[in-house]
C-alpha cells in the first residue's frame, strides 16, 4: 500500500550510511591532526585550562523530538486510515477507476503521514524553545 515510499526511504538510509562512515574517517583525521598538535606544544596546560566549561552542558531534547515525530507519525496514519476507510469502495477490480482509487488512497496515506510528522517536529520545537525559555527564568531569579 505504501509502495511509493519505498524508493525514497532506502535511498535515504545508504545515503546517511555513506554520509556517516565519510564523517567516521574524517573526524579521525582531525582527532589525529589535534593529537599531533597538541604534542608539539610546549605548554598544554595553559591551552587547557582556556578549554575548560564555564557553563553546565546544555540539555538535549532528542527524545522529545522522536516521541513527537513518532505521535504525529502515528496519527497521520490513523487519519489516512480513516479518510481511506471512508472512501467509497463498491468500484470493481479491475477497473480503470479502481487503481485510480488505489492511487489517490496511497497519496492520502503518504500526505497524512509527512504533514502530521511535520507538525509533530514543529510541536517539539515550540515545546523546547518553552522549557528553554524556563530554564532561563529559572536560572536568572
Amino acid at each position: 500500500m505504501l509502495e511509493f515510499i519505498f524508493i525514497p526511504v532506502i535511498f535515504g538510509i545508504v545515503t546517511l550510511g555513506v554520509y556517516k562512515i565519510v564523517e567516521l574517517f574524517v573526524r579521525k583525521k582531525e582527532r589525529l591532526m589535534m593529537i599531533e598538535k597538541l604534542g608539539d606544544l610546549e605548554e598544554g596546560s595553559g591551552l587547557l585550562q582556556r578549554f575548560t566549561l564555564t557553563q553546565s552542558p546544555r540539555k538535549s531534547y532528542s527524545g522529545l523530538k522522536a516521541a513527537c515525530l513518532l505521535i504525529g507519525l502515528g496519527v497521520g496514519l490513523l487519519v489516512g486510515f480513516l479518510i481511506s476507510s471512508n472512501w467509497p469502495a463498491d468500484i470493481p477490480f479491475e477497473s480503470r477507476m479502481a487503481y485510480q482509487v488505489r492511487e489517490t488512497v496511497n497519496i492520502i496515506y503518504g500526505a497524512s503521514v509527512l504533514l502530521s510528522g511535520g507538525l509533530g517536529l514543529l510541536l517539539s520545537f515550540f515545546l523546547e524553545q518553552k522549557f528553554i525559555k524556563k530554564e532561563k527564568n529559572d536560572q536568572g531569579i
